[in-house]
């Protein structure tokens, strides 16, 4: 018997070397620093050119590896010829197209600091044309091209005068807080001289020069934490012109609210921009109106505002004679859907364009003929593109079905998008304002991926007993057998408003690896998500537990009842942030999986309302634990209530400075699971925050994603193959 033990540990061994063993046929877990994406396409006036940035991963070896984000330039005639118009060394984060098309507004780093470059396109080198101490970004051309309207952040210190909305410190007020102004910059001539010991104006003066320090922190605002480290100071931004002809500065916005979003006026006479005049402290509002500047004083004013709603992002159109907004109810801010509306310059006509489509919207572009909008959102597993009509309120698919619409641009007759499909996560596409014969203009992931097998997802539909219509999609292992049965990974999205499908890129490498690793992967969309409307973004309101469980257990259930390939005696768990509870909240009440990966989860929810920076999800989706009823409804859905069920190992991981769930939310699951006694695994990531598996370091993502099939494969058994 013992004999029979070794030679089955052997082969079992063998086998699992076998599959994890990277396959120049498959796609491997190294090749995430392969895949390229484009974002921020821009097509010239002339029409003959457009602009994008290029995404990627520079490999330098040794696992040394750096994000590069480069500015390029393609054709839109043939040969359709593309090149880099920026170095690799440094990376752009934003750009802005002079009217004429001949140069180049862009933001990268100078002595540590964002500021706005300019680079002919004619020729010649690119040139620094801002100073700004604090850095410039969101470069915007006036209308004669003489002129850019940028943005620069101000911390409260910086800027003159006092705020209106009363002092945060109780028992405390404006006249008795020390000058912080002179403090933080280092004034040698304070009011007051600092001095513990000394009396009350001292002792305060001591203090708010340890504060002004960092040491210790002193916390009075509601939104402190921010992604990875405290924020306790407020900043607001402002709005710039730089004087192109005299290389002059000027700041057009002042006090205590934030500018953003700016578009120049056709004449070149005013701005419009988001923003808000905070009559109370900022953290208690979170909506904005349309704001007017007028350049000759400097004077402000509103646009425009909506009772109980946030609207900005304004655009005039090619004429002049509408701005495009958008907007969205604030009553229910999880649940309401974004829109597009217009309104004339004169402040009549207001309309919603997009409400009846009950879908999120991302902002909009204006066509040439200023009659034509089109703008994307997500739907349905994908990223659809539409275009409405701004006088008949028309809507009409430009471009539906399991495909993602990352960015894109209109000029003219020409449409440029960027586009993720089942076989390819992102390639640049030309075509008529229809989307009509579509020509490929790049190929950055095609090279590496001759010659890969992909899994191609499946979908179908899953009609629940209470009513939802729930999608979900099933992918099969690479070189699947017919007769023998496969491993299979349930991997949930999180949000837990998020949306995935064959549209959907972030998910896209993880997928094909699973699949290349010989497991089958089920995947769904569960109520709550978005992309199918507010009422079923709403269905998971006080009910983040038993619902989205029912939805995705049942999806993976009819998978199993139609492919007999699934091995429903090896099955494992997985998903991230929201779908990190879910995982948790799952095996709590369900024992089918051999195996099951909690990612940076939410675990016990009134204490979430504290721990992270995403806190309003609990009183937005269940109300504030004080209120009658409440508190028991976060217990009953806290899946830390059911830590003594939990049977099935589990492999519990978090990033050390992720301040969005906030990591003292794992340590309490893991904690438990130890003194219990139950299988149990906790992995903490240096350095990183909540957005890890998308954007931490190279290294650990390549380490995330090898941990999750390591251990996986610790529980699952794989077939002779």
């Amino acid at each position: 018997m013992l004999r029979t033990k070794l030679t089955l540990l052997v082969l079992s061994l063998f086998f699992s070397q076998a599959i994890l063993a990277q396959k120049p046929d498959r796609v491997n877990i190294t090749d995430l620093t392969k895949i390229v994406s484009t974002t921020s396409h821009e097509i010239l006036p002339d029409g003959r050119q457009a602009v994008f940035v290029k995404n990627n991963i520079d490999e330098k070896g040794n696992e040394d590896y750096s994000y590069k984000s480069q500015l390029w330039i393609v054709d839109l005639v043939a040969p359709y010829e593309m090149r880099a118009l920026t170095s690799s060394e440094y990376n752009i984060s934003s750009f802005s197209i002079s009217p004429e098309g001949n140069k180049i507004a862009f933001v990268r780093p100078k002595d540590g600091k964002a500021q706005i470059w300019i680079l002919p396109l004619r020729g010649g080198e690119s040139q620094v044309v801002t100073e700004e101490k604090n850095g410039a970004s969101n470069p915007v051309w006036s209308p004669d091209g003489k002129k850019i309207l940028f943005s620069s952040s101000h911390p409260i210190w910086q800027l003159d005068g006092e705020p209106t909305w009363e002092v945060q410190r109780p028992g405390r007020s404006h006249n008795d807080e020390p000058n912080y102004k002179a403090i933080n910059a280092g004034s040698a001539k304070e009011e007051v001289k600092p001095n513990p010991d000394g009396s009350i104006e001292e002792l305060r003066a001591y203090l708010a020069k340890n504060n002004a320090k960092g040491d210790p922190k002193v916390i009075d605002r509601l939104n402190f934490l921010g992604e990875r480290d405290l924020n306790p100071e407020l900043s607001f931004a402002h709005l710039n012109i730089l004087d192109l002809e005299s290389g002059k500065t000027e700041r057009i916005t002042d006090g205590f609210q934030s500018y953003f979003g700016g578009s120049w006026s056709p004449d070149g006479n005013y701005i419009l921009a988001s923003s808000l005049l905070n009559e109370e402290h900022p953290d208690l509002t979170r909506l904005t109106e349309i704001w007017k500047i007028n350049l000759s004083d400097k004077s402000t004013e509103i646009f425009f505002a909506l009772e109980d709603h946030s609207v900005g992002a304004p655009v005039f159109s090619p004429d002049g004679k509408w701005i495009l907004f958008r907007g969205m109810n604030m009553d229910e801010p999880s649940y309401n859907m974004s829109m597009l509306g217009a309104i004339k310059p004169d402040g009549s006509g207001f309309k919603w364009l997009t409400e009846p489509l009950d879908r999120s919207i991302g902002s909009g572009k204006w066509g040439t003929n200023s009659q034509d909008i089109f703008f994307t959102g997500s739907n349905e597993g994908g990223v659809s593109l539409w275009k409405v009509n701004v006088n008949s309120g028309k809507t009409d698919p430009i471009i539906t079905g399991p495909k993602g619409v990352t960015s894109f641009d209109i000029k003219g007759q020409n449409l440029i998008y960027a586009l993720t499909q089942i076989e390819n996560p992102s390639e640049v596409y030309l075509a008529d304002l229809s989307n009509k014969n579509p020509k490929q203009l790049t190929r950055f992931n095609e090279s590496w991926l001759a010659g890969k097998k992909i899994s191609k997802p499946t979908a179908h539909k899953l009609q629940t007993e209470d009513g939802f219509t729930v999608d979900y999609w099933v992918m099969e292992p690479i070189d699947k057998k017919e007769g023998v049965k496969y491993p299979t990974i349930l991997n949930m999205h999180g949000g837990p408003s998020a949306m995935w499908g064959p549209g959907e890129a972030s998910m896209w490498h993880e997928f094909q690896v699973m699949a290349a690793k010989g497991y089958g992967v089920v995947y769904a969309n569960p109520r709550g998500s978005g992309g199918y409307g507010k009422t079923f973004q709403k269905g998971n309101f006080q009910n983040w537990g038993d619902g989205p469980a029912a939805d995705v257990l049942g999806s993976l259930d009819a998978a199993m009842a139609q492919y007999n390939w699934i091995d429903g005696e090896n099955l494992a768990l997985t998903g991230g942030s929201y779908a990190g509870y879910l995982t948790a909240w799952i095996v709590g009440h369900d024992h089918r999986f051999k195996a099951a990966f909690s990612q940076r989860g939410v675990y016990e929810l009134t204490f979430f309302l504290g721990e992270g920076n995403a806190w309003r999800l609990v009183p937005n989706h269940f109300g504030y634990p004080w209120e009658e009823g409440v508190k028991e409804i976060l217990d009953y859905n806290s899946p830390q209530t059911y830590v003594q069920n939990i049977q099935t190992p589990l492999l519990i991981k978090h990033g050390d400075q992720d301040l969005r769930t906030g990591v003292r939310q794992s340590e309490l699951l893991y904690k438990s699971l130890k003194i219990l006694g139950k299988p149990v695994e906790y992995v903490r990531y240096p350095e990183e925050g909540h957005e890890l598996s998308r954007s931490g370091a190279v290294h650990r993502r390549i380490d995330r994603m090898a941990r999750i099939i390591e251990f996986f494969e610790r529980y699952v058994e794989h077939p002779n193959q």
